[in-house]
């Protein structure tokens, strides 16, 4: 595999994930040009609607995994600045649907799209940026990408349905629960980070290393979501509580 960061010798989790900021940073400026880039279009309501969203903050957790697992795996090329790029556009389409489909009034501290511009143009525009994101594997020319990106949109999809169909039942199993985190949450934390092996040709069992930390990722972050999505404040959020 290629670069290490050595997280030993400090207990503190913000210096652990300072240092993996700055191993990305270059390859994440580029990601963020290539999203600005592939937000364009000559339909003006696109942009407009997209950079409510992208330009409103964000994480980027995603796409980091992305290049980080790329860079892990010794990948010297560029098709993994692009891949993050596709991963995070996917991640945006998702949440804009969200919104739709959970009634959600605030996403990142301020209206959601579908407050401003209604669910008819909100759906569409994630539509749009899957679309966008799809371009972008296309032009990587990696069919493994392609694969493993292109099972994940499916998977958060039945992830969302049956997170719909188990909406607000108190009687949900927790092994219920943890399928449709694992399938609306997790699929795409663990495509982020196998698709950086995938594209650096690693062998089989390298990338299923990579897939399955960025399942459990996947997991826990959304396990910390939900506990806040019950114990927090919208504000402090920066979105509607109480709607998953």
């Amino acid at each position: 595999m290629g670069i290490v960061v050595p997280l030993e010798g400090s207990r503190d989790p913000a210096e652990g994930l300072r240092r993996i900021l700055e191993l990305v940073r270059t390859d994440m400026d580029g990601v963020n040009r290539i999203i600005l880039d592939k937000a364009i279009s000559d339909v003006d309501l696109i942009p407009e609607l997209a950079h409510h969203l992208i330009d409103s903050g964000g994480k980027r957790l995603r796409p980091m995994l992305t290049i980080a697992a790329a860079k892990l795996a010794g990948y010297a090329g560029e098709g993994h600045v692009r891949l993050a790029a596709c991963v995070e556009f996917m991640h945006t389409a998702t949440l804009l649907h969200d919104d739709v489909v959970d009634d959600s009034d605030v996403r990142r501290g301020k209206a959601a799209a579908r407050i401003v511009w209604g669910n008819q143009a909100s759906v569409l525009v994630g539509d749009f940026l899957l679309g966008q994101a799809f371009r972008m594997m296309v032009e990587v020319g990696s069919l493994p990408a392609l694969r493993i990106l292109s099972n994940a949109a499916a998977v958060i999809a039945e992830g969302e349905v049956m997170q719909l169909a188990a909406a607000k039942d108190l009687a949900t199993t927790e092994d219920a629960y943890l399928s449709i985190i694992d399938a609306k949450t997790a699929a795409l934390f663990s495509a982020a980070a196998e698709v950086g092996g995938a594209i650096a040709e690693r062998p089989a069992d390298e990338q299923a290393a990579l897939r399955s930390y960025g399942k459990t990722l996947g997991i826990a972050f959304q396990l910390v979501d939900d506990a806040l999505d019950y114990s927090g404040e919208s504000a402090r959020l920066g979105k509607s509580v109480g709607d998953d």
